[in-house]
């Protein structure tokens, strides 16, 4: 239509002005247009895809969480160590085996063995000797044929006798030698059934002797364990012996034991200010392993907090912060203290007041000044 209007009143001005007229017209048409662009752009934006969420006051639970291990009972732990000198010709166990009271772990080969076995023979030899003459000597001195004093010195070399051999078998059993057999070698058998959880030996290795020697293996019978915390010091006064706890172990997301306090120790770590808290767990079908990572939860008395969407909260650098509307299409940031509850829910603890809206989605869709 503009285009119809300045064509209508080119054609009727006389052609000296018709330069004048042009240059009025073009003025025209892009004074038009300027105002139309203005007016597109003067229209306010559409909203974003925006949501919020009111702050809302709740009572929750008050959980203290203690990090924790889990450990093996000390007083289930035993370490196989050989009993002599010598050559380990076989291992016969592997970490994570299960093993039974009584089975071999390793057979060993010492010279130690073949001592105490040759002095075992030459005591039982003597013993039978000086046995022999005893009771000749009995059957003398009760027909009157020999002397008191003779048949006191009799009895004496035959309880000397005795001793020995009685020492000399003692000595092959510390070894776990048999007295019935020749060879110098022993079989080192598991003192208890359970776990294998280290081997400190390879066959072949020499043990130098009792005293600085590695311990063959470790075996842990882990049908209960520990579970072990650091509680810190002004945490102390929530948690008492005989309190009940939860459980929960990282290796098992979801999953949380019932049990209670056994024991807390009666000194303070000075470099981490924390007292070792412990809880004896059954461990049917062995799902607690030593030195899993585990945390205690003590519930302690309901409080209330104010809880917002855990989706509302921006982490920026090293600030925590959430967007907060401030009236129609107006927001901030504004900076919070928050303890995260859950996946879904966060506890405030400082920056924001009951009521307060916050952003819940499109959070990025704002700009930086907070106002969209």
């Amino acid at each position: 239509m503009i285009r119809r209007f300045i064509s209508s009143a080119y054609s009727l001005l006389m052609p000296g002005r018709r330069i004048v007229a042009t240059a009025a017209c073009s003025l025209a048409l892009l004074t038009c247009f300027a105002c139309k662009k203005q007016e597109e752009t003067s229209k306010p934006a559409q909203p974003a895809a925006i949501k919020t969420a009111a702050v809302q006051m709740s009572a929750i639970d008050d959980v203290l969480e203690i990090p924790a291990h889990v450990t093996a009972d000390p007083g289930r732990v035993v370490r196989v160590f050989p009993p002599a000198g010598g050559r380990l010709l076989h291992v016969e166990v592997r970490p994570g085996d299960q093993i039974s009271r009584g089975r071999p772990v390793a057979i060993l080969e010492s010279s130690d063995v073949w001592q105490a076995r040759s002095d075992f023979n030459k005591a039982r030899a003597e013993f039978d000797r000086l046995d022999r003459t005893f009771k000749r000597s009995k059957l003398l001195f009760d027909h009157k044929v020999m002397s008191e004093r003779e048949f006191e010195d009799s009895q004496a070399n035959y309880s000397e006798a005795r001793s020995e051999l009685d020492r000399a078998t003692a000595r092959l059993r510390l070894l776990a030698a048999s007295p019935d057999n020749n060879s110098n070698q022993v079989s080192l058998s598991a003192p208890i059934t359970g776990t294998v959880l280290t081997i400190g030996a390879t066959t072949g290795e020499i043990s130098k002797s009792t005293d600085n020697s590695d311990a063959v293996c470790t075996i842990a019978d882990l049908s209960t364990v520990w579970i072990l915390g650091d509680v810190y010091e002004k945490d102390l006064a929530s948690v008492q012996p005989g309190s009940s706890v939860e459980v929960a172990v990282s290796a098992y997301p979801g999953e949380t034991w019932t049990g209670k306090v056994a024991q807390i120790s009666d000194s303070v770590d000075p470099a981490t200010r924390t007292l070792k808290l412990r809880i004896i767990m059954p461990n049917s079908g062995h799902r607690f392993r030593p030195d899993m990572f585990a945390s205690i939860r003590v519930h302690r008395h309901k409080q209330q907090e104010m809880l917002i969407p855990s989706s509302a909260v921006l982490h920026e650098g090293g600030d925590t912060a959430v967007m907060m509307q401030t009236g129609a299409g107006k927001y901030e940031r504004r900076l919070i203290e928050e303890r995260p509850m859950n996946a879904q829910e966060t506890v405030v603890i400082k920056g924001l007041n009951p009521g307060d809206q916050v952003v819940t989605e499109g959070a990025s869709l704002l700009r930086g000044g907070g106002e969209n």
